[in-house]
């Protein structure tokens, strides 16, 4: 798997709630990077902004959906936040919120950008809550399960990774030693929970990074994957963005910031499954969120579909100010 080069310290994650004002004059697409002499080197911002709309993640998009907001970091940016912020707002219209590094992307060749420049890529991840934008042609919310259906396994009735599987194990018998055969067929047993590997949630970049050298995704040739294909490395970036997000979760309460203000403990715990893209056992989740004091009681209740009415809950922001980190391993449905 290509290396990826560690965010710079003066990039560490904050918390970012002030709306922005509306650009004056926006534009759906950012310029890409300008063609230059031999050995010009040019950055990208790239923003993977998530929300989670009636239980399911979903990611702010642009042409349409196939890529991701974006621009190039230019002298008058204050930093590469600002400049990634500016550069959402302008195309999307939509307020950043929490937003923190992801990684900086430098692999030459796999952008499909013109060969004399090298584009290093620098991915943010935001977290938000859903808006309407400016009607902004191309612009919109899509589910990220439609980039990566295999990610989804809230059903295991409708897990389909069969096809894929079968295919790996083609593309690592194929190999020229017996060496390579071997890691091949380790990295598919790991990344794809072949006996006795569990499945791995956060695991999503390995996934696509297997599927992508074997040349199963139209991003590298091939068409065996399914899932909506995105412009130059996107959805390579959208990859990581969703892992370090399934990490993120068990450790810091970021999830809050893609719950509306009040919500109840089941609106609560399918944002969670829908982010890992796993089921929960409901009692123990109930009772690692109670134990952690994470949320308030506010006083109101809400009618759910099918059944009696439910509390409604609160973030208790207190928790950040308490204790730096708070969170545990996700309890999962046996």
């Amino acid at each position: 798997m290509p290396p990826h080069t560690a965010p710079p310290s003066d990039t560490a994650p904050a918390l970012h709630t002030a709306p922005l004002r509306t650009a004056k004059a926006a534009s759906p697409a950012a310029p890409s990077p300008q063609p230059g002499p031999a050995g010009t080197v040019a950055a990208e911002l790239i923003a993977v902004l998530v929300a989670v709309t009636d239980g399911e993640p979903r990611v702010l998009t642009v042409q349409d959906g196939a890529a991701l907001p974006s621009g190039p970091f230019v002298s008058g940016h204050r930093s590469l936040q600002a400049g990634l912020r500016a550069w959402v707002e302008q195309q999307t219209h939509h307020p950043v919120g929490y937003v923190e590094q992801l990684y900086t992307f430098a692999d030459h060749g796999r952008s499909g950008q013109d060969p004399a420049l090298r584009a290093i890529s620098i991915s943010y991840l935001g977290l938000t809550r859903e808006a309407r934008g400016a009607n902004e042609t191309g612009v919109g919310w899509q589910g990220w399960y439609r980039y990566f259906p295999w990610e989804d396994r809230r059903d295991p009735d409708l897990v389909t990774t069969d096809a894929l599987v079968d295919a790996l194990h083609g593309w690592a018998n194929a190999a020229s030693d017996a060496a390579l055969r071997y890691d091949r067929q380790r990295r598919i047993a790991i990344n794809f929970a072949a006996t006795p590997h569990p499945w791995n949630e956060e695991l999503v970049l390995q996934r696509y990074e297997t599927l992508w050298e074997a040349g199963l995704v139209p991003e590298s040739g091939g068409a065996v994957a399914p899932g909506r294909q995105m412009a130059h490395d996107h959805r390579r970036i959208l990859a990581t963005g969703i892992a370090r997000l399934r990490g993120k979760i068990k450790y810091r309460p970021v999830v809050f910031e893609v719950m509306p203000p009040w919500f109840s403990l089941g609106q609560l715990q399918r944002a969670v499954e829908a982010l890992a893209g796993r089921r929960l056992h409901k009692q123990n989740f109930r009772r690692l969120i109670e134990q952690q004091a994470l949320v308030e009681e506010t006083g109101g209740v809400a009618t759910e579909t099918g059944g009696r009415p439910a509390k409604l809950y609160r973030f208790r922001r207190a928790v950040i100010v308490e204790r730096a980190m708070a969170g545990t391993k996700l309890p999962l449905a046996r």
